[in-house]
């Protein structure tokens, strides 16, 4: 502790560092105006990722011993609160993003209204697709033993659960929510995954920890990853000022059937990977790949040490892509 520190009353230190912190707030321009207008409530987007979840699949989830008229009646509980936090967090976001940008306007509420009549309406469609990614993921993995346990523990389908539901919000246009929900889904997957990206179906993660899907990667249909997956951008675009240019395809596009091994990395706008292409474990690519490609890297040179003595030799891996 500092000389002038250790004579000085624990009240007087409080006080002073709640002045200059509250100070420096007021005068800021990056985020003074989140203590002026309010913004989602991260408790209420993972209660709405709960709800969503258990709405989804509500024979496994929440009360799953109900049947018949009384499961009926508690999807229909579940949806009601579901429209109401959604409701109050959507117009949320956009009364904070509206008075970030001009004086405060009376339609926030409104509008967030409108919009959670149009999400609701998608999540039958939402809910089928889901059921394809359950299917994939079981067919996929001769590790999971059931669609059921799928369902309870895969964290790629957690993540691509809440990603089908962000994902209609930010096609919506809703600010901050659908960014909140994905990045929640992250914490605890591991997964990060852009609502803005666009998935087709029949989507699988296996294993996932570590994978990084950018806003505006395109996948299609069968597409299946491993663990450590980056589709990112190759750069970030400026303009004369050298600030980024926003709203540009910076994310490669994935043709349908792919399957990408853990670790590798695919950047750009411009890549494309071809229809029923195999991307191998650890590959680095900014380039397409035709339709049906197949690429690994060069095995690797290893070095074995027995009793001192050092041989050398290629790594033979004892798979096939």
């Amino acid at each position: 502790m500092s000389d002038g520190a250790a004579g000085r009353e624990m009240k007087d230190i409080l006080s002073e560092a709640t002045s200059e912190l509250t100070a420096r707030t007021a005068r800021s321009d990056t985020y003074r105006d989140a203590a002026e207008h309010p913004l989602p409530k991260p408790e209420a987007a993972r209660e709405i990722i709960t709800l969503l979840r258990q709405i989804l699949f509500s024979s496994y989830l929440g009360r799953a011993e109900a049947t018949g008229a009384a499961a009926s009646e508690r999807i229909s509980e579940m949806l009601e609160r579901c429209a109401e936090l959604l409701t109050d967090q959507i117009a949320r976001s956009f009364r904070h993003d509206c008075r970030r940008q001009h004086d405060p306007c009376d339609r926030c509420v409104g509008r967030a209204e409108g919009e959670v009549r149009a999400f609701l309406s998608k999540l039958p469609e939402i809910r089928d697709r889901l059921e394809e990614d359950v299917r994939a993921a079981y067919e996929g993995d001769p590790a999971a033993k059931s669609y059921d346990e799928v369902v309870f523990s895969y964290p790629g389908l957690l993540a691509i659960t809440v990603h089908r539901a962000a994902h209609e919000l930010y096609a919506q246009d809703v600010p901050l929510l659908p960014r909140l929900l994905s990045e929640i889904a992250h914490s605890e997957t591991g997964i990060d995954i852009h609502p803005g990206a666009r998935i087709g179906r029949s989507f699988f993660i296996d294993h996932g920890t570590g994978v990084v899907i950018g806003e505006t990667t395109e996948i299609g249909d069968h597409v299946k990853i491993y663990q450590g997956t980056t589709l990112g951008a190759l750069s970030f675009p400026s303009d004369e000022s050298g600030r980024l240019i926003r709203g540009t395809k910076r994310h490669p596009t994935i043709e349908d059937h792919v399957t990408i091994y853990a670790g590798a990395t695919i950047l750009g706008g411009e890549t494309v990977i071809g229809k029923g292409s195999v991307v191998g474990g650890n590959v680095w690519l900014t380039r397409s790949l035709p339709p049906g490609t197949k690429v690994i890297i060069e095995s690797p040179q290893l070095k074995y040490r027995d009793s001192g003595k050092v041989t050398r030799r290629p790594h033979v891996p004892d798979f096939q892509i």
